[in-house]
């Protein structure tokens, strides 16, 4: 007994000293980033440094751990637990080291391809692939990494090539098994190359407004105007129809509807849409208009169409118009607000007396001098 103490504590020694030398490493790795970072200001290092940080000290350490441990342990069958132990860490904290690798890349394109200018179809389009791309790796990372944790163990290493070499007969049973989600996957697909939506669109899905926040391989979460989250299937958008205000390009046409009396004054109140639409910074100096395009048995109906550089702008253009167009009728032609026009029929005079207060026959009108009990 005494013997076996003294030969696993070198290994149990040599195995810690390899680890903490490791983490030491790590660290100092970790501190050079974040000075390169601080020092040159690329997000780079940044993106790094949070994402990559833990995954990158476990990886270290557990690799050099497995180093260090066959030289110490060689030939003890007590090691191969161990062993087995540590390469099921090294295949967990390589493959979490991988995907936030691919976090890593998805922040550099959100930097580098801004969405924040007025014609930004391209760059949506990009990154809506790039989030969708990434999503499928992270689902091929973890695949391959169970089917490489199975061929660790003897037994289960026919186990797992023929979890990796049968995979479309996986594939067939799963699809069987969970049509809709591999469904929706497929549709994620989809959506990210023939590209019917991307981030940050403008769309009106089931009469609701709002734009596209977030695209994953089984979801899609639209953001309303009142900031309430539609969560729809992403096979929805491949089987249903809805509107993208923004499938060409950023810019969006709105519109404004009044009813207005019979009697307003078309040509003044288009003037002064006209003055307004001009004064006012959110409209892109492009498409302007006030028509007549409707009437109702009481009313006329006007919309005013104006145009601005995304689908905010417009929002707040349309408001903005809409108050002071009300306000200048309110000022200037009161008479122009819808009014009911309708010919109240005189009251009908009763036949008999009645007094006017008690709603009854006057004394002295009933027949044969009757009174009532």
């Amino acid at each position: 007994m005494t013997d076996r103490v003294h030969e696993v504590l070198p290994a149990l020694g040599w195995s810690v000293a390899a680890g903490v030398a490791a983490w030491l490493v790590a660290v100092l790795v970790g501190w050079l980033s974040e000075r390169a970072g601080g020092r040159t200001g690329d997000p780079l290092w940044a993106s790094l440094q949070r994402r990559c940080r833990r995954p990158f000290r476990a990886t270290l350490v557990v690799a050099a751990v497995m180093v260090v441990l066959p030289d110490t342990t060689s030939g003890r069958r007590s090691a191969d637990i161990v062993s087995q132990v540590l390469t099921l860490l090294l295949i967990g904290s390589f493959s979490w080291l991988v995907i936030q690798l691919s976090g890593v890349v998805e922040d550099m394109a959100a930097v580098r391809i801004t969405v924040d200018v007025s014609d930004n179809r391209q760059a949506r389009r990009l990154r809506t692939q790039i989030v969708v791309l990434r999503r499928v790796f992270i689902a091929i990372v973890i695949f391959i990494a169970i089917a490489a944790a199975f061929m660790t163990f003897p037994r289960g290493r026919t186990l797992g090539a023929s979890f990796l070499a049968s995979a479309g007969v996986l594939g067939v049973v799963a699809g069987l098994a969970a049509q809709s989600t591999l469904g929706n996957l497929i549709a994620g697909l989809q959506i990210a190359f023939t590209d019917p939506i991307r981030i940050d669109d403008v769309v009106v899905v089931n009469d609701e407004w709002g734009r596209i926040e977030e695209i994953t391989l089984t979801y899609v979460v639209v953001r309303t105007w009142d900031n309430r989250r539609l969560i729809l299937p992403v096979s929805w958008f491949t089987q249903n129809t809805f509107q993208n205000w923004t499938r060409n390009e950023s810019r969006v046409l709105g519109s404004v509807s009044l009813h207005v009396d019979f009697c307003t004054p078309v040509d003044d109140l288009r003037a002064e849409m006209q003055r307004l639409v001009e004064a006012s910074p959110l409209w892109d100096r492009r498409d302007w208009v006030l028509q007549v395009v409707d009437t109702t048995p009481t009313t006329m109906v006007l919309r005013g169409l104006m145009s601005s550089a995304d689908a905010p702008s417009n929002w707040d253009l349309r408001c903005e118009i809409r108050e002071q167009l009300l306000d200048y009728l309110q000022r200037h032609h009161p008479d122009s607000l819808p009014r009911l026009r309708t010919e109240v029929d005189p009251l009908p005079q009763p036949s008999a007396p009645y007094d006017d207060n008690l709603q009854r026959p006057r004394q002295g009108q009933f027949p044969d001098g009757a009174r009532p009990e």
